[in-house]
């Protein structure tokens, strides 16, 4: 007994021993983040305004759903059977917000909320979505299959209102010259028909007789039969955007034309359940074909279709400011005085119908129009034009094939944000006369940006206070002084319930992960604690709060950073600097961090005696339009020297020796890696570059064309942006690491890097292949392996 029972004893003290971290090592950091434990995500209000629904594990299990009410805040798991029973979070309310329209498992329900109960509407085999209320609110619009159709929810009658239909232009013909005289043979047969019945008519009176009968006839069966729907063949193209007038007049949609020749990557994944090699058919590469959009209006009075008129655009025929350093293709451009591709997004109606607005961008992105919309004509007037040299972009912006947030606040007023001011804010303008006004202003952004239900109220989400912090405000929509609805520094995410009363808050700190908190809708009200994720292990390490410090760049911009000081340097004074990845991103923050395992890295680092700095270059997200493109044309150049900046100031701050200081990162990062190893070799002694970019005329289309424009455009913003082309500058340690089934940076982009090292007979580089990775890597054993590598490298290169 006395034995079994010091086993137990043992037993429980090595679970003790277990659940506190008392010193970190790569093993133990990059086991599967479960360890920490799982924060709410995918929040959202159930429509009794009461019920808080989010994504949640409170143990290691299975993320699954689960929700609290105000009246009680424990939280409760949801049954599969309660799951099954849930309205949709998404769909459309009537004006009396008393029934939404949703569309859930492919048919339409209707909510009633005042009997809190849901009743199916469709049960088809068929996919019925998009589900709405018609203008005036007595029917349902939804789209099924390329279709728009209208459903009286009272009488069940059902409308089919467009009817699409889609044939390849060519299908019957046959290839090569058999085809063209197929054709012509047909062409001749015709005419021959034709001919003959004309001359029967002709000599017969019995026939001109029975062809009188015939049309009569057909003129009586015409008056009888109900009016047919218009067909419109849009041949192989894709139905997008399909909308309705409030009145039910005017049907706009929009069509895209995938390109036929397209070429398309090929990604070998050889670890396999097969045994056998297999290719996935990946994405296209920059340059190449793209699809191509166009928007029509199907006016059913006139029974006619037709395009908004193009030419009514500003500037549509304006040429990059790029093109100028190529004399020869400026020539091109302006002999071609061609209209710009552009993608039109909308229309956006208000509530009476009378008017519509449009947000149009330009295939470039250099260009986004606001423009009022005579649906009768198709013609556009102006409200607003937002151009940049570089590209449109910023928080609630968006660009080609995304409108941002816009929207209407009565019948004449139209809101939208616009970084004209050189930051994201919320412009109003006039419809009708064309007045517009900035609401809000200085130097922050709206990030997020939601209108109350009564449209009285905006309510958003800036970072008004410091660039590494988020709080939620309301304004009027006339304008006037934010009032602060948060006050926990840090990272506030903000649900507002649908009755305007709550405010459910995913927040977090520098050390903290998120958890989920719920506030009254007032200012300096306090924020309860809902959820407690993080776990007891987790908690028992004294993670650092580093310090975030701004420093003066060479062209005296202030630069935010994360620096983890240790507590004891190593003697040598080594420095690593971490660079996050996605360019426009924001790391510098007070908030929980998505790069978490790399906060995790850089404590590691920090107890073993490096300073650690991790940079908001030049192109990160949060801190303006001219932060933002700062990197036009030029990736790898005022990004990278605001990391060379970044060694200066703790060379001078810190005493850190100028040979001992490092980089690395993953994506975008790990291509600033490769530029700092091959263009600013004697910073930076060692580098390890993880799925990096190589060269960018190999990466995608949407994001490499905004910022570099096209390999072939603009060869020279290509050849200074692209490591490949600076290998020969390798002096340091290099090491690479890459996931072999990455479908977003190829795994040939550093193959090709790999061989044009081979050429230039460098001998200081290591590459660590991973064969079942992806972009994002998912193995505990991968991560591992990953992270012991590159401290190996610091410690064995930067401690000398």
């Amino acid at each position: 007994m006395k034995k079994i029972f010091t086993l137990l004893l043992l037993a429980a003290t090595a679970n003790c021993y277990a659940q506190k971290l008392d010193k970190l090592t790569v093993e133990k950091i990059m086991r599967d983040p479960k360890w920490i434990g799982t924060s709410p995500s995918n929040i959202y209000w159930g429509d009794d305004n009461k019920t808080l629904y989010f994504d949640w594990s409170p143990d290691t299990g299975r993320e699954t759903l689960y929700r609290i009410s105000v009246d009680n805040t424990t939280p409760v798991r949801v049954s599969v059977a309660d799951r099954k029973a849930l309205s949709s979070e998404n769909g459309d309310w009537n004006k009396k917000h008393t029934v939404k329209v949703y569309e859930k498992y492919g048919d339409i329900f209707l909510y009633d909320a005042a009997k809190n109960k849901s009743v199916q509407l469709t049960y088809t085999t068929d996919r019925e979505s998009n589900p709405r209320f018609s203008g005036d609110n007595s029917s349902i619009l939804f789209i099924r299959g390329d279709n728009l159709f209208r459903l009286n929810p009272v009488s069940g009658e059902l409308d089919q209102l467009t009817n699409f239909t889609h044939s390849a232009a060519g299908s019957q013909a046959s290839a090569g010259r058999h085809g063209k005289q197929a054709n012509s043979t047909a062409s001749a047969s015709s005419q021959q028909e034709k001919w003959l019945k004309a001359q029967q008519l002709e000599l017969f009176d019995i026939i001109k007789k029975e062809d009188k009968e015939t049309k009569a006839d057909e003129a009586e069966r015409k008056q009888l039969e109900p009016k047919k729907l218009k067909e419109i063949n849009v041949d192989d193209k894709r139905i997008n955007r399909l909308g309705i007038s409030p009145d039910g007049r005017y049907i706009t949609y929009r069509l895209i034309t995938r390109p036929k020749d397209e070429k398309r990557t090929i990604v070998h994944d050889f670890v396999t359940s097969t045994g056998f090699t297999e290719d996935i058919v990946n994405r296209e590469k920059v340059g190449g074909p793209q699809s191509v959009s166009e928007s029509f209006i199907f006016d059913t009075q006139k029974d006619t279709v037709y395009s908004p008129v193009i030419s009514d655009i500003p500037g549509i025929k304006d040429i990059p400011a790029y093109i100028k350093d190529y004399p020869k293709e400026l020539e091109e451009y302006t002999k071609r005085n061609a209209d710009r591709d552009v993608v039109i997004e909308g229309p956006f109606w208000n509530e009476d119908g009378k008017n519509a607005v449009v947000v149009i961008a330009a295939d470039d992105n250099k260009d986004r129009w606001i423009m009022k919309l005579d649906p009768a004509t198709g013609h556009l007037k102006l409200l607003d034009r937002q151009h940049d040299d570089a590209w449109i972009g910023g928080p609630g912006i968006g660009g080609t094939y995304y409108e941002g947030n816009v929207g209407w606040l009565d019948n004449t007023h139209f809101y939208f944000q616009s970084e004209a001011s050189g930051y994201s804010h919320i412009y109003v303008t006039d419809v009708n006369t064309g007045e517009k006004k900035q609401l809000t202003s200085g130097k922050w952004e709206v990030q997020t940006l939601d209108l109350s239900r009564d449209k009285k109220t905006f309510y958003f989400t800036a970072n008004m206070e410091h660039p590494g912090v988020t709080d939620y405000y309301r304004m009027p929509v006339t304008g006037g002084t934010p009032v602060k609805l948060t006050s926990m520094k840090g990272g506030n995410e903000v649900t507002l319930s649908p009755d305007e009363k709550w405010l459910a808050i995913r927040y977090s700190y520098t050390n903290k992960p998120f958890d989920l908190y719920l506030q009254p809708n007032k200012p300096g009200a306090k924020a309860v604690e809902l959820t407690n994720s993080v776990s007891d292990e987790f908690k028992s390490y004294p993670w650092r709060t580093p310090e975030i410090i701004t420093f003066k760049n060479r062209y005296g911009s202030d630069v935010y950073a994360r620096v983890y000081e240790p507590k004891t340097p190593d003697p040598a004074k080594p420095a690593v600097l971490f660079v996050h990845g996605a360019g426009y991103l924001q790391n510098a923050t007070y908030s929980w961090t998505h790069y978490f395992r790399e906060y995790m890295f850089n404590n590691l680092l920090a107890d073993n005696g490096y300073y650690v700095m991790d940079i908001d270059y030049t192109a990160s997200a949060g801190y303006g339009r001219d932060w933002r493109t700062g990197i036009y044309r030029h990736m790898g150049g005022n990004d990278l020297s605001d990391q060379v900046d970044g060694v200066k100031y703790l060379i001078e701050k810190y005493g850190v020796n100028p040979k001992h200081v490092g980089m690395y990162g993953g994506s975008y990062g790990g291509f600033m890696t490769l530029m700092a190893m091959f263009t600013e070799p004697d910073v930076f002694t060692s580098g390890a570059a993880i799925r990096s970019v190589t060269d960018w005329a190999h990466y995608n289309n949407g994001y490499t064309a905004n910022i570099l424009n096209l390999p072939y455009t603009d060869e020279k913003a290509y050849r200074q942006s692209s490591p490949i082309y600076f290998a020969n500058g390798l002096k340091g340690n290099l090491l690479m690491l890459h996931g072999m089934v990455d479908q977003n940076v190829n795994f040939q982009d550093i193959v090709r890097l790999t061989q044009k090292l081979i050429e230039l007979h460098k001998d200081n580089w290591w590459l660590a292949p991973y064969p079942v990775e992806d972009h994002d890597f998912h193995q505990p054993s991968s991560w591992t392996d990953e992270y012991k590598r590159i401290f190996k490298l610091f410690e064995e290169t930067l401690k000398k």
